[in-house]
């Protein structure tokens, strides 16, 4: 049995490849055939000592079982080490019950990935009252790498303008972007968001003159609705901002969607591969491949 190889859940096979190129693996993708009920058929390829599976957890309700399904057919091949390279991590926000007789889905597909798995790598999860991400998944490693290095590295190599200011959405953001600000040498500034529902927000910054003639780069973790980013861009021109762009970790809005963003005033969006997405701009995988590179001949 060979040491290691990457297993891929479509459809992010070409993400998958790029990892297994750095790091120097043989790729398999795993086969998920759909029947008529809408049960699913999952067959790994060439099983190996250590398994590594590339799935984006997107659209996750499929891909969760397809994980679960595909850890038993590793395990009963033999496979000793099992490690779920999830860029994107789904089921994250709730983590307690805002509401009698809510289920808190964090603990749920915490428990069930680490039931199935050894360890997890993903990027910047959505985690809010959970400190850390070792936390959610008992008893397994778990890491939580963040995009900021490879979005800074791509941004600085296209020139980006010194008098744009980085904008965080809200102050959950501030991480993100005084990171990013603090690796460009720029300025940043996040805004007050008050939420009316899962489609209208209110954006207000504390300091609108700062925007007055300069650039602004919007940098959010996640964009689903749409509405958050479309509320900023319109505070942001109305504050007098020259131009607004718009750098998103995990693109889970449609792609059709990119109109509207364009009507209120953004000039581009553009996102990492954590998800594949036609907004995809910046690649993830050699930040992936030194989070999982002891993993090799493991």
């Amino acid at each position: 049995m060979n040491k290691a190889a990457i297993h891929a859940l479509q459809p992010a096979v070409d993400d998958a490849g790029r990892l297994a190129s750095h790091l120097g693996l043989p790729l398999h993708v795993i086969d998920v055939h759909r029947f008529p009920d809408g049960e699913l058929r999952v067959t790994i390829g060439a099983a190996t000592e250590t398994a590594i599976v590339y799935a984006p957890l997107d659209q996750p309700n499929d891909k969760l079982l397809a994980l679960l399904f595909a850890a038993e057919a590793f395990r009963r091949e033999g496979v000793a080490r099992l490690l779920l390279v999830a860029p994107y991590l789904c089921y994250m926000r709730q983590d307690i019950a805002f509401r009698k007789g809510e289920a808190i889905s964090q603990k749920v597909v915490g428990a069930l990935i680490a039931n199935s798995f050894d360890r997890v790598v993903t990027v910047d999860a959505h985690l809010h009252r959970t400190k850390n991400i070792e936390d959610v998944f008992p008893h397994i490693e778990a890491q939580d790498i963040s995009a900021m290095a490879a979005i800074a590295d791509a941004l600085r190599g296209e020139g980006i303008n010194g008098a744009t200011v980085i904008v965080g959405p809200d102050e959950e953001s501030r991480p993100w972007i005084s990171d990013l600000a603090g690796r460009l040498g720029l300025m940043h500034a996040a805004a007050r968001k008050s939420r009316r529902g899962d489609r209208s927000v209110g954006i207000v910054f504390p300091e609108p003159g700062l925007f007055a003639g300069r650039p602004a780069l919007i940098v959010d973790d996640i964009v689903s609705s749409g509405g958050t980013l479309i509320a900023c861009a319109k505070a942001l021109l109305a504050a007098g901002a020259s131009t607004v762009d718009a750098v998103i970790i995990h693109a889970l809005f449609p792609p059709e969607m990119m109109q509207s963003f364009l009507n209120a005033g953004i000039r581009s969006v553009r996102s990492t591969t954590s998800v594949t997405h036609p907004s995809n701009s910046f690649r993830l995988d050699r930040l992936l491949a030194d989070a999982v590179r002891k993993e090799k001949g493991r």
